[in-house]
């Protein structure tokens, strides 16, 4: 899927009910929120972050809840996501600590620099390698050196038995939650990449070898340095 496909996938009906379909599910955002809230724990106290492909804005929401004078980049191409974002960013008061852009990451000012960058179930969309590795590399040259990116994404060998296992579960999740697993969609619109594939997209992107903290069924996050080196 070439990036400018990206906006189609989340109509406005999409973005209205992507939080309310996964309300069941929120045990696992919640695990995988705390984590980021742990490796960001150390951080200056007015850290600003990058939040890539945003969404409708669930780890910025928590993020700024827990960091009360962090300053947050919300960047996303799908407006009706953003919209909901910056509603609800606005419900809870947080407007002045935020910045939306509508578009991808290269239309960022180059000056713009982050503490850490978040991508949570973004980059399994992009469907060309070297878009991918391109999507990676945009995050790793707003970051100063020495920063973290967390990334999650669908990751699995899917010619093993294995991803076949994870599969069967990853489909009653889905019926349990009442919304579609879209599996037919694995492979093509949505790329699952083995593990070691997916690390070292990451690692040619200008990081250094990322390390996972996190997984459920398919769902995997690693948090990655940026290279002292490379900027």
């Amino acid at each position: 899927m070439q990036r400018k496909k990206l906006n189609n996938i989340f109509d406005k009906n999409t973005a209205a009910s992507y939080d309310n379909q996964r309300e069941k599910l929120a045990p696992i955002k919640n695990a995988l929120h705390l984590c980021i809230r742990m490796l960001g724990s150390k951080l200056p106290a007015d850290s600003n972050v990058l939040c890539a492909g945003v969404g409708t804005g669930e780890e910025l929401i928590y993020l700024a809840e827990a960091f009360p004078n962090w300053h947050f980049t919300a960047v996303d191409p799908s407006s009706t996501m953003l919209d909901v974002c910056r509603q609800r960013v606005e419900e809870r008061n947080f407007s002045s600590r935020c910045d939306f852009h509508e578009g991808y990451l290269g239309s960022l000012p180059a000056s713009n620099k982050f503490n850490m960058a978040t991508s949570i179930l973004v980059s399994h969309f992009i469907v060309d390698k070297n878009e991918r590795i391109n999507y990676f590399t945009e995050i790793s040259s707003k970051l100063y050196p020495g920063s973290y990116m967390v990334n999650a994404d669908l990751a699995s060998d899917m010619s093993t038995s294995e991803y076949e296992s994870l599969l069967e579960v990853w489909q009653n999740m889905h019926d349990y939650a009442g919304m579609p697993a879209k599996i037919e969609s694995f492979g093509d619109k949505v790329v699952i990449l083995p593990i070691d594939q997916v690390k070292e997209i990451v690692k040619s992107s200008g990081f250094e070898t990322p390390v996972q903290f996190f997984q459920t069924l398919l769902i995997h996050a690693w948090f990655s340095k940026v290279e002292l080196g490379d900027l």
